[in-house]
């Protein structure tokens, strides 16, 4: 049976989070451009859109894991 995972030290998530959310405001950026370009219609447009939504699921189960993690911390806001 393997071992149970170490979990992220409490800055790792910190610094994880933030990581994400500089990700996300990027590709917030570049999915304005290529809205611009080429419109809300476009397939390119649309994979933008679910990568987003795909981004926001993954911050969500991320602060939920950094809960379990760290009772007490979940709340923090930390990935959101």
């Amino acid at each position: 049976m393997a071992d149970s995972p170490v979990p992220f030290t409490h800055e790792e998530h910190r610094e994880l989070g933030l990581e994400l959310r500089q990700t996300e405001t990027r590709l917030r950026e570049l999915r304005d451009v290529v809205l611009a370009v080429y419109g809300e219609h476009n397939r390119a447009s649309f994979s933008f859109q679910r990568v987003l939504e795909s981004m926001t699921r993954l911050r969500a189960d991320l602060q939920i894991q950094m809960g379990r993690d760290y009772p007490g911390y979940g709340a923090d806001g930390t990935y959101l």
